[in-house]
C-alpha cells in the first residue's frame, strides 16, 4: 500500500521572456551574463560537442525502428541544436525515420530576436522559417510544433526540474545545454540529474559542453559511465557518457491506476478509429502522418453528427482558479491554432479574428475581472477590455457589455471542411459501415459490421461520442447527450458583419458565405434531433441580448431573424466536463484491484490498473470538441507510436478515461 498524495497543479501564466545583449547578431543572456553559443563558431560546437559525441550520425543511420528517435535538450535558447540536430537527421537517418526533439526553455526569445539569431546561418533558411512560423506564445507548459513529416519538436517552457518532472515519454539523447553551473546552478541540480535518468531509454547518451565537477558527480550519482574528452574552441574538456542503470520512476508510486497507458510501438500498426466527427478525423490524421493505415468508420459520413455545423467557435472559458482542465483547453487552443496554420496557410476554411467573451452583468464582469488579477498570462493569449475596445474588435456597438475577455488566438473555423482537409491522406480509408461489436482475438481485434461483415486490426481508437457506450468494454463510461440547437439566418454577402466571434449566453461568428449562425441550445440529457420553435426563439433572445446593434442593423436592411432555419446536434460530456482520452482501463480489474479505496482514499494499493490492449477512447468533447479534439488526438498518437506525450503527465492523467472509476470508488467511501 502507499499513500496517496497531489502534484501541485502547475500555474497558468505566462513567462519572462530572454532579455538579450547582442554583439553583431550573437545573442548572451543578459539574465545569466553568458554566451548562448561559442562566438568563435556555434554551428560547429554544437555539431562537435551535441551531435558528434552522442554518436548521432551513426546512431541515426542505424535506426530501424518504427518508434522517433527521441533527443531531449535542457535549454532550447536560440534553437541552433535543433536545426543542427535535424539537418544531421535528414542526411544520416533512413527516409522512414522519424526525429522527435524535446526542449526546456524557462526563458524563451521572441520570435523577433529568434529570426535574428537563427538569421547568421543562410543554410538553415528553410528550417528556421519553419519554427519561427509556428513559434508559440511565452506560456508555461507544452507546445508542440510539427515542423515537417518526419521532425516533431515538443517546447516545454519552464524550469528545467520542474518540466522534465511532468515530461511523459523517454529519451535516447540528451543535450545538456544551458548556462555553464557557475552561471545557472538551479538548473544543474540533483533533482534534475534523477530526471534524466529516470526519463531514458535503456542505453541512451548525454553529451554536455561543461566538465564541472558538480555534473560529472551527479550524473554517475543516477547510472551513467561518465568520460572527458576534448572540447570545442577555447573548452579543453567537456563530457559525455552513456546510461548503465536507470533510476526507477516512482512518480506513479501515489496512483498506480495510471501507470499503465497502452504498448509500446510494435511497428506500423493498422488502426480502425470509429466515427468521423472532429474527434475521429483527428485521431486518423494524427495517426497517418506517423505511418499508420487506418480505416475511419461512420456510416454518416465525415463530420455529419454533432461535427456538422456551419461554424465553431474557437472558445475557451478559464476558471477564476487555475485548474487542469483549464490548463488543457488553452493548451489545446494555441495547439489548433497552429494546426490550422499548416493545413490551410490561406485561411480558406477558418479564421483567427479572435473571440470575446463578453460580460452582460455585474457578477460576469467580476468574474473576469479575478480571472485576469489571477493569471499573469500573455495579452497575445487573453486580454480585458472595456466596452468601447470590444466593440473595436467586434465591428458593433457592445456599449452594454460591463467588461470582456478578448482571446487572439480565437476564431472560427468550418467544421466539415477541416475534417476534410484532415483525412485527406493515401493512409487513411473511409468507411461508410457501422460497427456492433468489438472482440479481443491473439494480438488485435475483430470489429463486427453491420453488413454482417468483419474487419480485423491491431488496433481500435472509438471516437463516436455517446455510441461509445454500446461497447461492452467502454459501457462504463458515464457519457450525457447535451442537445444543442444553432439557428442560421440567411444575411447575404453584403450584410453588417461582425469583426470577430461574439460569445455571451450563446455564440455568433462573423457571417460565412452570407449566413448568420447563432446559438446554441444547451439541453443536457436530450437526445431528440427535431428542431424546435421554442429553441430557435430562444437562440434569438440570446441573439438579440448580446448583440443588440448587429440585429438592429441587418433588421433595417430587411433580414427577419425569425426566419432563422435550425440545425441539431447531440454533444456528448463527461461529469466534470473534461473529455476522456486515453486507453481504456479493463474495468473488472480496477474495481477489484482498488476496491480498498471505498474504505481509506489515503491507502493506495500498489498494482498496476490494466487496460484493454490496443483499445482507446477519445469522446465526450462536449461543446468545445472542435478545440479540444486535435491534440487530444495527438495524445493518443503519441501513445500508439511510442512518443513523448504532447502534454504534461498532470494533464494525461486529468483525461484518462479510468479517471471516474477510481472517483467513484473514492465517493463511496462509508
Amino acid at each position: 500500500m502507499s499513500t496517496h498524495h497531489t502534484v501541485p497543479i502547475a500555474p497558468l501564466t505566462g513567462l519572462e521572456q530572454a532579455r538579450l545583449r547582442w554583439r553583431d547578431d550573437a545573442p548572451e543572456a543578459l539574465e545569466f551574463d553568458d554566451v548562448y553559443f561559442s562566438r568563435e563558431d556555434g554551428r560547429r560546437e554544437t555539431e562537435h560537442v551535441f551531435i558528434d559525441n552522442n554518436l548521432l550520425p551513426q546512431r541515426f543511420a542505424a535506426w530501424d525502428q518504427s518508434r522517433p528517435f527521441v533527443i531531449a535538450e535542457t535549454g532550447f535558447g536560440s534553437g541552433l541544436n535543433l536545426l543542427c540536430a535535424w539537418a544531421a537527421f535528414e542526411r544520416h537517418a533512413p527516409a522512414s525515420a522519424r526525429l522527435h526533439f524535446v526542449s526546456v526553455e524557462r526563458y524563451p526569445f521572441s520570435a523577433a530576436d529568434l529570426a535574428r539569431a537563427l538569421g547568421a546561418w543562410p543554410e538553415f533558411a528553410d528550417k528556421a522559417r519553419r519554427l519561427i512560423e509556428q513559434w508559440p506564445q511565452p506560456l508555461l507548459g507544452v507546445h508542440r510544433l510539427e515542423l515537417d513529416e518526419r521532425c516533431t519538436l515538443d517546447l516545454h517552457f519552464g524550469e528545467a526540474e520542474e518540466r522534465l518532472g511532468q515530461l511523459d515519454g523517454r529519451v535516447d539523447a540528451w543535450f545538456l545545454d544551458g548556462f555553464a553551473p557557475s552561471k545557472n546552478p538551479r538548473m544543474w541540480s540533483e533533482a534534475l540529474f534523477a530526471a534524466i535518468s529516470r526519463l531514458s531509454h535503456p542505453g541512451a547518451c548525454f553529451a554536455t559542453f561543461t566538465c564541472a565537477g558538480v555534473v560529472k558527480r551527479g550524473l554517475a550519482g543516477v547510472g551513467f559511465n561518465c568520460e572527458k574528452v576534448p572540447g570545442f574552441g577555447r573548452k579543453r574538456e567537456m563530457l559525455r557518457g552513456r546510461l548503465a542503470t536507470a533510476l526507477p520512476d516512482q512518480r506513479r508510486v501515489a496512483t498506480p491506476w495510471y501507470a499503465a497507458q497502452g504498448e509500446s510501438a510494435r511497428g506500423l500498426q493498422r488502426v480502425a478509429v470509429v466515427g468521423a466527427g472532429i474527434a475521429g478525423a483527428s485521431v486518423a490524421h494524427s495517426l497517418a502522418r506517423r505511418g499508420h493505415r487506418v480505416t475511419l468508420i461512420d456510416p454518416l459520413g465525415v463530420a455529419h453528427a454533432a461535427s456538422g455545423n456551419r461554424q465553431a467557435a474557437l472558445y475557451v472559458k478559464l476558471a477564476v482558479a487555475t485548474n487542469l482542465q483549464s490548463r488543457f483547453y488553452l493548451a489545446a487552443l494555441l495547439h489548433l491554432h497552429r494546426l490550422l496554420a499548416r493545413l490551410d496557410p490561406a485561411r480558406s476554411v477558418w479564421s483567427d479574428c479572435g473571440t470575446l467573451d463578453l460580460a452582460l452583468t455585474p457578477t460576469a464582469a467580476e468574474r473576469q475581472r479575478r480571472f485576469l488579477d489571477t493569471h499573469s498570462l500573455p495579452t497575445s493569449v487573453v486580454e480585458g477590455v472595456d466596452a468601447a475596445r470590444a466593440g473595436q474588435l467586434a465591428n458593433t456597438d457592445l456599449s452594454h457589455a460591463m467588461h470582456a475577455l478578448h482571446y487572439p488566438q480565437g476564431g472560427w473555423l468550418d467544421p466539415h471542411a477541416l475534417c476534410q482537409r484532415l483525412i485527406s491522406h493515401p493512409h487513411i480509408t473511409l468507411s461508410l459501415r457501422e460497427v456492433t461489436a468489438l472482440s479481443r482475438f491473439d494480438d488485435g481485434w475483430r470489429l463486427a459490421l453491420d453488413d454482417h461483415g468483419t474487419l480485423d486490426v491491431d488496433q481500435v481508437v472509438i471516437c463516436c461520442a455517446r455510441n461509445a457506450k454500446r461497447f461492452a468494454q467502454l459501457a462504463h463510461l458515464p457519457l450525457t447527450p447535451v442537445r444543442g440547437q444553432v439557428s442560421e439566418l440567411e444575411v447575404g454577402e453584403h450584410a453588417p458583419r461582425l469583426g470577430c466571434v461574439v460569445c455571451a449566453g450563446g455564440y455568433a461568428p462573423p457571417a460565412y458565405r452570407g449566413v448568420q449562425l447563432f446559438g446554441a441550445s444547451f439541453k443536457v440529457n436530450d437526445s431528440e434531433l427535431a428542431p424546435r420553435e421554442e429553441e430557435t426563439r430562444s437562440n434569438l433572445l440570446e441573439f438579440s441580448h448580446a448583440l443588440p446593434a448587429l440585429v438592429a442593423s441587418l433588421e433595417a436592411q430587411g433580414v427577419e431573424p425569425l426566419s432563422a432555419g435550425a440545425r441539431v446536434g447531440i454533444r456528448t460530456a463527461s461529469p466534470d466536463k473534461s473529455p476522456f482520452v486515453g486507453a481504456a482501463p479493463d474495468l473488472e480489474q480496477w474495481l477489484s484491484a482498488y476496491a480498498a479505496l471505498s474504505k481509506d482514499a489515503r491507502r493506495v494499493p500498489a498494482v498496476e490498473g490494466r487496460r484493454h490492449p490496443g483499445l482507446w477512447v477519445s469522446t465526450a468533447h462536449g461543446s468545445r470538441g472542435m478545440v479540444s479534439a486535435p491534440l487530444a488526438a495527438e495524445l493518443i498518437a503519441s501513445r500508439i507510436s511510442g512518443e513523448p506525450a504532447p502534454m504534461e503527465l498532470a494533464l494525461v492523467d486529468h483525461l484518462d478515461p479510468g479517471r471516474r472509476i477510481i472517483a467513484g470508488l473514492i465517493r463511496s467511501q462509508g
